[in-house]
């Protein structure tokens, strides 16, 4: 899943931080490839706290294949606002590795292209390339994670590059199915809207039900006004399999 893909503690984490990461099952007896599931539906396809379905609901959805090595692919798409450059869908395609590399420390490193099929070549290729890596440490009860994924020129689509930071934190609290999220990106480039730099940041809580999630969070950038986009606090109910 992505952040947004994408998923750290909860459902809530596939809009929050942004970047993939495969979905984690029940422990049980499996082979050397596994091949995990979902689908969500929520108020307002946030990406990196700015609003990609114009704070109208969104239907979202993925598939990921892992193997016992730690490699992994996945795909992962959402409805959007439907505009003349991207059109109505989004289509994301990842691989990378992920695994344990010291006492309670993992890692995620891997490749993203996001397709946009719907867009008119006309208005210009919107389609794009984006690497990223995380690091995740547990300290206590709560993980915390830094990560980066980084955009280079891609023609019409980034005529400059793009990097984007953050750090999250996530915890479960004991005896309950709720969990508990923050997340604090930044983001410079040609994805920052013109601003030269933005904050996003969000704060969320879920609740696990078999292989339910529901979620809200609060998610907020410090970027002006655009085209009426403001704070939101997002819900959304998803399932695994």
């Amino acid at each position: 899943m992505r952040f947004s893909r994408i998923a750290p503690a909860a459902l809530l984490a596939a809009f929050m931080f942004a970047s993939p990461a495969l979905a984690q099952e029940e422990e049980e007896e499996t082979g050397p490839i596994e091949i995990s599931g979902n689908v969500s539906l929520v108020t307002d396809y946030r990406f990196r706290g700015v609003t990609f379905s114009d704070e109208d609901i969104a239907v979202q959805g993925g598939i990921d294949i892992g193997h016992e090595s730690g490699f992994y692919v996945g795909a992962w798409a959402s409805s959007l606002e439907d505009s003349a450059l991207y059109g109505h869908t989004e289509l994301d395609i990842y691989g990378g590795w992920s695994g344990d590399v010291g006492s309670g420390v993992s890692v995620d490193v891997g490749l993203l292209y996001y397709i946009y099929p719907n867009g008119e070549d006309a208005v210009g290729d919107s389609d794009y390339f984006e690497p990223y890596a995380s690091v995740t440490a547990a300290i206590g009860p709560v993980e915390a994670t830094v990560g980066a994924a980084y955009a280079p020129e891609q023609g019409s689509a980034l005529p400059d590059d793009n990097i984007y930071v953050y750090g999250g934190l996530g915890t479960a609290i004991p005896d309950t199915p709720l969990s508990l999220a923050a997340h604090l990106g930044y983001s410079e480039g040609s994805l920052d809207y013109g601003s030269d730099g933005y904050l996003d940041w969000s704060l969320g809580a879920s609740y696990s039900y078999d292989i339910l999630t529901l979620g809200v969070a609060y998610v907020d950038t410090d970027l002006p006004d655009i085209a009426g986009q403001d704070a939101a606090v997002v819900f959304s109910i998803g399932a695994s399999f």
